[in-house]
């Protein structure tokens, strides 16, 4: 057999035989991935009972615009007393009749309350957005974690299929040269570097095969797919078009769609709302006021008179803690400092997304000079693959020389791939940066 074509044969196996492999599974596509999270995501599922628990506390804060209605009843025993002269002499027993009975309606309507229900109303409202930016912002985390998950797991399908292609064109050359050593023209040690050779390449596969199931594992679980789901990227998310507007309109939509930034804004509307309601401590409380009661025996006479008595009445009620003249200005102060950090806390959190989008942005377009850069090393390595062919030819390379200009080809061509995933992975992290992914 000819080896040069035999060699070549070997090579031509291994370029066109590499890529991503989807073994027959079904391709699913990260916005598809997204769609599953939304709704089967346990990491997801607590966001959603927090926003609805703001939504019942914001229904109890109204309630306190409603009346307040107490009602009693009691049954007593009553012993008998006694009646003494002013000095405790003349002691005389009192009979007074034992069974003591009572019922008793109030009602308090609340007309005016220093603004203590409304901000308390306005508080729940507040807090109830914030739950929903937090919401928006954990949904966020989730799915640029499965983006993450998403994308490696295509750079390392593309991998094992390098990989594998590299396991079989080595086997066949070590076949080859096993048969040139049984005639004496291979030495033994070229075949035992072969064998490491071959040996180190199927625990790489190993390993990436490894790496592969815990991805799968990583991105099934967090999207709440079901068990077992083997995910095979959409190999066409790399042909998409993909914007390439400027740092400023990127920090344009920072600032709009954030949710780390609008719920720092949350923060700083919520101690205010909190600073009035302390506030509002200082004010009277003013209400409108209703009570019937009926009781007996009726003790104010003397003797006990064994009737019950029963009145009613209707008026408008003021109070004022006057405490709150002197406990309230601590509240104030802490409430005060309270909203100095969270609009502090505004102001930085507004630095780092403005850094963050800036160094998002750079790597983007990062990406696309690396992958200029890889096209150009693709082109360099087939170059130098069809030089080192040529001279092959002409017996002036050795057959390493030949495998190391086709590793050096297929490194290229995986890098390329890689750098095309890379720009995709920079455009989710702006998404994701800017509230917008």
């Amino acid at each position: 057999m000819n080896n040069l074509r035999l060699l070549t044969g070997l090579l031509s196996v291994v370029l066109l035989s590499g890529g991503v492999r989807a073994y027959g599974q079904s391709v699913i596509t990260l916005e598809e991935i997204f769609k599953t999270a939304e709704a089967h995501s346990a990491q997801l599922r607590p966001s959603f009972t927090a926003q609805t628990e703001s939504e019942h506390e914001m229904r109890v804060a109204r309630a306190g615009r409603l009346p307040d209605v107490n009602a009693s009843l009691y049954v007593s025993y009553i012993g008998d007393g006694f009646t003494t002269k002013r000095d405790f002499s003349d002691w005389q027993k009192a009979p007074i009749p034992h069974l003591g009975d009572g019922v008793a309606l109030n009602v308090n309507q609340p007309i005016y309350t220093g603004g203590a229900v409304t901000n308390s109303i306005g508080l729940a409202k507040l807090k109830s957005t914030a739950a929903r930016y937090a919401t928006d912002l954990q949904r966020d985390n989730i799915r640029f974690r499965l983006a993450g998950f998403y994308l490696d797991i295509y750079k390392y399908t593309n991998l094992r299929g390098v990989m594998e292609s590299n396991i079989a064109a080595a086997a066949k050359v070590l076949k080859e040269m096993q048969a040139r050593h049984e005639q004496g023209t291979v030495l033994q040690n070229d075949i035992t570097r072969y064998e490491l050779l071959l040996s180190n390449l199927e625990l790489q596969l190993v390993r990436i095969n490894n790496t592969l199931d815990i991805l799968n594992t990583h991105l099934v679980t967090t999207a709440g797919m079901p068990e077992g789901t083997l995910v095979v990227p959409d190999s066409t998310i790399l042909t998409r078009s993909l914007p390439k507007e400027g740092a400023e309109w990127w920090q344009q939509e920072a600032v709009g769609n954030s949710p780390m930034l609008s719920l720092a804004r949350s923060s700083v509307d919520i101690s205010r709302k909190a600073e009035s309601l302390v506030r509002s401590e200082r004010l009277p409380k003013i209400g409108i006021q209703a009570s019937w009661t009926i009781d007996g025996p009726i003790l104010v006479e003397v003797p006990p008179i064994n009737r019950n008595l029963s009145y009613w009445y209707i008026g408008i009620g003021a109070s004022y803690n006057l405490s709150s003249l002197y406990k309230s200005n601590r509240s104030l102060a802490k409430s005060r400092a309270a909203t100095k950090r969270a609009v502090e806390e505004l102001d930085a959190a507004r630095e780092n997304l403005s850094m963050a989008v800036s160094a998002d942005h750079v790597h983007y377009f990062e990406a696309y000079e690396e992958l200029k850069t890889q096209q150009k090393s693709v082109e360099l390595a087939e170059r130098n693959y069809r030089t080192i062919s040529t001279r092959y030819s002409a017996d002036m390379a050795l057959i390493t020389d030949m495998l190391d200009a086709t590793n050096a080809k297929l490194e290229a061509e995986q890098q390329l791939v890689n750098a095309r995933i890379n720009i995709i992975y920079y455009y989710y992290k702006l998404l994701f940066t800017t509230g917008k992914i």
